[in-house]
């Protein structure tokens, strides 16, 4: 019988039990050692609150702990802005109380959470406002601002009787708040065709008037500024030009034109990406922190070739990064350096058709084409709830919203990989 020299024999033993265990260790920021355990991304491990993916290797945390339902912005909304101080990060989410949905601040650093809003009803708008720090919404037919850390409200606006409105977007010095205006009849579409895959093709096939407006926040005063006989939607306002407010002609994106920009002082409107050949599409536009490209999911044609492309509105260019049917997202979004992309994935019954698609990703450009990096297994998600990732302020993190313990939660999975 031969017997391996102590030194190895310990190395093989230490290696099984970490096998076994399944965990990782890791310094905390008080300086102690925590084992963090190495799990498939589910049910289990949102309970556990820490793990690491078993199927990637990166350290996921949920985010925000409290009871209830908590939702993260939609992937163009900016949900950040400074504490009071400027020293770290807070987040504005939503989340469910007694009361109806209310907003919240989270600070990145501390995970030290506070209720902004305690108005009874559902809100709509999920605009901050991080210079005015302030936080936008609607009510019914009424517009309030509530300050970050005062908590002080106050009334902004309220549409007549015979005006269907609603708030989706404040301009860059944060004195203009836009959205759309709707019909009536439109309104019954929706009522009679609560869910998307009834309600899209016949508002579309409508084609009935829309309206862009403003509200200014200081004097109140309300302003048209365009209509069309069509589906105006996904309306943003630039972070950095305030005259500048992109919007789309929503609908089957293989029968749109859709991204529009249109300038709130002159009126001109111009379309950022026209269509080059049948069943091309181009959608879920957002825009740089920069302000100067457009970035959209590029299908040319639809559902066979695939890249995130983006339309820079100085120079008019249009850049294009291939990506691989599976690496296809619902949406994507850009780092603060504006140097790297994340993803959320898809399920096989999106526009891609994937068949290992339900993943998070992050993505390095290379060439003309993106190199990604499998963040997070998704194949315990629900896709009816999209993820819509965010980078956090530091470019260290991807934050996210999932529904992997049976309610919606908030997640943030780190773009480093665990050592």
């Amino acid at each position: 019988m031969k017997f391996l020299p102590p030194t190895l024999a310990l190395l093989i033993l230490l290696n099984v039990s970490c096998k076994e265990n399944q965990s990782k260790d890791t310094i905390s920021a008080k300086g102690e050692l925590v084992q963090i355990p190495m799990m498939e991304t589910g049910k289990e491990s949102s309970l556990a609150k820490v793990w690491i993916d078993s199927a990637t290797g990166h350290k996921v945390e949920k985010l925000v702990d409290r009871e209830g339902d908590n939702r993260s912005f939609y992937f163009h909304n900016n949900p950040f802005l400074k504490s009071k101080d400027g020293k770290q990060d807070l987040m504005v989410f939503a989340g469910q109380t007694e009361t109806g949905s209310q907003f919240f601040t989270i600070n990145l650093q501390t995970k030290d959470i506070d209720q902004i809003t305690d108005r009874v009803g559902g809100k709509r708008g999920e605009i901050v406002g991080p210079k005015t720090r302030k936080v936008f919404y609607q009510i019914k037919d009424s517009v309030f601002a509530t300050h970050i850390d005062t908590h002080e409200t106050e009334f902004i606006y309220k549409f007549e009787d015979s005006i269907l409105g609603s708030v989706s977007t404040l301009n860059a010095d944060e004195t203009l708040l836009a959205g759309a205006l709707i019909t009536k009849e439109e309104s019954e579409i929706f009522k009679k065709n609560p869910a998307k895959s009834s309600y899209f093709d016949k508002i579309y096939e409508a084609k009935l008037e829309r309206s862009l407006f403003t509200i200014n926040v200081n004097t109140k005063a309300f302003n048209t500024i365009y209509s069309e006989n069509a589906w105006l939607n996904h309306i943003q306002f630039s972070p950095t030009n305030p005259e500048l407010l992109m919007y789309c002609h929503e609908g089957p994106w293989h029968k749109v034109d859709r991204i529009w920009t249109i300038d709130i002082e002159t009126g001109k409107n111009e379309l950022m990406h026209k269509r080059t050949l049948e069943r091309e599409i181009a959608g879920h536009e957002f825009l740089s922190p920069d302000g100067k490209t457009i970035w959209f999911d590029l299908q040319i044609p639809r559902s066979v070739t695939f890249y995130l492309a983006g339309k820079h509105l100085v120079k008019e260019e249009e850049t294009r990064y291939a990506l691989k049917r599976d690496e296809w997202s619902i949406h994507f979004n850009i780092s603060p350096d504006q140097k790297t992309f994340a993803g959320d994935g898809g399920d096989p019954g999106q526009v891609a058709r994937a068949k290992d698609g339900m993943w998070l990703y992050h993505f390095v450009p290379k060439g003309d084409s993106l190199v990604s990096t499998k963040l997070v297994n998704m194949k315990n998600h629900d896709y009816d709830l999209e993820p819509n990732v965010h980078f956090s302020p530091d470019g260290k993190q991807i934050i996210f919203r999932a529904n992997f313990e049976g309610s919606t939660q908030i997640y943030a999975v780190d773009i480093k990989k665990h050592h």
